[in-house]
């Protein structure tokens, strides 16, 4: 899928997102199909008409279901990206905070690292998590277009209700 990040890789099980990988490798690429190849489920456009909404900044919440059990993470990876999935659209936490909301305060060395390694980026928005000393910070998809997802929040940080 074409999206302004880049390409994104999706992987899906039944209706459900088990792994999201930008602007795959040629290795990587080799996986999946272009959208022009593969059959178009109801879930599928719908999933791509969600994405396509949340990065024009008219839709806070893709709303698509994801599964982090299929990634092999340990529990308390589990634990960090599900944490993650409660910071609101068009709002940051530092990695710090994460740390606390997570049950480990000392911890955000280890939360920084399991956020560079979320499976499904975007769809769990490891992406609002920042240093505290400031500045975007490292993203699994590269600065730029973490502060790229962030500008588009910002704009469209009160966007009309997702369904």
């Amino acid at each position: 899928m074409a999206s302004p990040i880049g390409r994104l890789g999706i992987e899906f099980r039944d209706q459900v997102v088990t792994r999201v990988v930008i602007q795959p490798s040629a290795v990587e690429a080799k996986r999946y199909q272009t959208l022009h190849d593969v059959e178009l489920t109801d879930f599928l456009i719908e999933a791509i008409g969600r994405l396509s909404e949340y990065f024009a900044g008219v839709r806070a919440d893709p709303a698509i279901s994801i599964d982090l059990q299929a990634n092999d993470l340990d529990e308390f990876s589990r634990h960090v990206l599900a944490e993650v999935c409660k910071i609101p659209y068009g709002r940051t936490w530092t990695y710090k905070k994460l740390a606390e909301a997570a049950g480990r305060p000392e911890e955000h060395g280890p939360v920084r690292r399991i956020l560079l390694a979320n499976p499904i980026p975007v769809l769990v928005p490891c992406h609002r998590v920042v240093p505290e000393r400031g500045g975007a910070g490292a993203w699994i998809g590269g600065t730029r277009k973490k502060e790229k997802l962030l500008r588009v929040e910002r704009k469209g940080s009160a966007p009309p209700k997702s369904a």
